[in-house]
């Protein structure tokens, strides 16, 4: 979503209205925290969980981190799977086992791109802690599960926290839901276990690693074959984004050398129906996000997605696969195929 402009500043009238509740919000969210570290909750035997979220509302770059995350373990060998709360997603049951042709309308349209990209299981349910158990009950190989956001689930058992935030924005003017764009307060990030920054910020008490979203390359969406970045340079083209922060696609594209004679800013997680209605404005060339494009009917002519990945620093890959070492370590191995060894999950409502 695209913050209101009220958000981005220190002193507004408008967050000064709504910093009650704003302190409701923070309040609240630091409670339920303390309740569920202060309970028992038992994780989960064989499989160490990485949850990779963010602090604030809209986009961060946090599903280019996961895919990134996902292809160093498989780099290493290692096993492991994706859940996601498969926003936007109107499945009639959960969980639902997600695969690259599963429809987004019911999973979600990250859900779908991460299962396309990356080939490993994928289980949808706004329970992350079920979607886990169904995992591994289904794939007891997994050793390791990456959540695809879920810092603010606390009733998910975790071994290792990543904030991801977007340095072009921050943290805003700092203050909580509905007052600014924040779902817990900042020290939040003191708690995590990695800070990653998209692009160059400093945040007090926290020792912040940097990563870069790099373009890769236009992929067609009516076969499939990608083409060069520079394959649109100087050309005029439309381009449309329903992701958290759109302007920064578009920037993107014009660094690339994109004429944009037309943009379509969407909202995050924007139906395929509202894709469809843009690209029928415009005759095009179209180009769009990776995440919209799992939305759009194959074939189509004259459009196409740009994709992405993010660059992680030396550093953090270091340290995250140190700790992964360790978890593969702590968990004990899955039994033979056929029992799981897993114990039977409670399906009680949760937050």
């Amino acid at each position: 979503m695209s913050w209101p402009s009220f958000w981005l500043k220190r002193d507004d009238w408008r967050s000064r209205v709504l910093s009650p509740l704003g302190w409701l919000t923070c309040h609240t969210a630091q409670r339920r925290l303390q309740h569920f570290r202060n309970a028992f909750i038992p994780d989960f035997p064989t499989a160490g969980v990485v949850v990779v979220g963010n602090i604030t509302v809209g986009g961060s770059g946090k599903t280019p981190v996961l895919l990134a995350l996902s292809r160093l373990l498989t780099e290493q060998g290692i096993a492991h799977g994706i859940v996601s709360r498969g926003y936007g997603g109107r499945a009639a049951q959960y969980p639902l086992h997600v695969t690259a042709d599963t429809d987004p309308a019911l999973a979600g349209d990250e859900p779908v791109l991460l299962a396309q990209a990356t080939g490993v299981p994928v289980v949808v349910d706004p329970r992350r802690d079920r979607a886990v158990w169904t995992l591994l009950e289904a794939n007891p190989q997994v050793r390791i599960v990456l959540s695809d956001d879920g810092l603010q689930h606390y009733r998910l058992p975790r071994d290792y926290e990543i904030a991801v935030v977007d340095a072009r924005v921050g943290l805003g003017n700092g203050a909580c839901l509905p007052a600014g764009p924040l779902r817990e307060p900042v020290n939040r990030l003191q708690q995590v276990d990695a800070v990653l920054v998209q692009g160059e910020a400093a945040f007090s008490g926290v020792q912040a690693q940097p990563f870069t979203l790099e373009p890769v390359a236009f992929r067609s969406l009516e076969d499939g074959h990608c083409v060069p970045l520079d394959n649109f340079s100087g050309q005029s083209a439309a381009a449309l984004a329903g992701i958290g922060q759109p302007e920064r696609f578009f920037d993107t594209l014009r660094r690339l050398g994109v004429q944009l004679a037309r943009t379509e800013p969407l909202p995050d997680h924007a139906p395929a129906e509202a894709i469809r209605a843009a690209l029928a404005s415009h005759d095009g060339p179209w180009l769009m996000t990776a995440k919209d494009a799992v939305k759009c009917p194959k074939p189509l002519a004259n459009v196409w997605a740009l994709e992405v990945e993010a660059r992680l620093a030396d550093a953090f890959r270091t340290a995250f696969l140190q700790r992964i070492d360790q978890l593969l370590e702590e968990k004990y191995e899955p039994t033979p195929a056929g029992n799981s060894g897993l114990p039977a999950h409670q399906d009680e409502a949760g937050v």
